[in-house]
């Protein structure tokens, strides 16, 4: 917890790659609603790579800590704590690079950070007042990864299956998994409901507490 009440209450939501981290975030959203909740994600924190062509930009390894723009990242988080709005980037998948437009993102009482490197920085986790970590088996989320890949980002089959085997499982070994040992909630089948009803009750105790004080 956090010691201030002044502070935010920051939930991180970490997991591999088609774990089911959005459903967790989208259920604590449409709890409290968007007035309560402020999401970041940090897909959308990406590094600029206007500087690369087309060709090396998607040739990139986008599973390794090193793709992220971790000072931005902070900066950002920071200022969401103090209660400041921000603009976050938008990252454009299509084009492998960051998008022109931004998100206005509002502080609000309740901050959710999700990604598949939510748990990784250790500056990041001193802000959160929970971490979660959203367990799912390999063949579960390989599914949702090509399923949304393919429908959402204009990938084709061998590319999905190619860049899975070569960046997606070693990193996801390497540098996703051990993260797991710094959650305070370990989610298991995914964003399962009873464990998701535990975190609403959670926060919803939270707000309580803060509309008292």
């Amino acid at each position: 917890m956090n010691k201030s009440s002044s502070l935010p209450f920051v939930i991180g939501v970490a997991g591999g790659s088609g774990s089911g981290k959005s459903t967790v975030t989208q259920q604590v959203l449409a709890a409290f609603g968007a007035e309560v909740v402020s999401v970041v994600m940090q897909d959308d924190y990406y590094c600029d790579q206007t500087h690369l062509s087309p060709e090396v930009r998607r040739k990139a390894n986008y599973d390794h800590p090193d793709a992220f723009d971790w000072p931005l990242l902070n900066e950002q988080m920071q200022a969401l704590r103090r209660g400041e709005a921000i603009e976050m980037p938008e990252y454009d998948f299509t084009v492998d690079n960051r998008s022109t437009k931004t998100i206005h993102v509002k502080p609000a009482p309740v901050i959710v950070i999700e990604g598949l490197f939510a748990l990784y920085d250790a500056d990041l986790r001193k802000m959160m007042s929970l971490k979660i970590f959203v367990d799912t088996a390999p063949d579960v989320r390989f599914i949702r990864r090509l399923q949304r890949d393919i429908s959402e980002r204009g990938r084709t089959l061998d590319s999905v299956v190619g860049q899975y085997l070569e960046t997606v499982r070693p990193m996801h070994k390497q540098f996703i998994e051990p993260t797991k040992r710094y959650a305070d909630v370990i989610l298991p089948h995914g964003a399962n409901g009873p464990a998701v009803d535990v975190i609403t009750t959670k926060v919803a105790s939270l707000i309580s507490t803060l509309q008292r004080s």
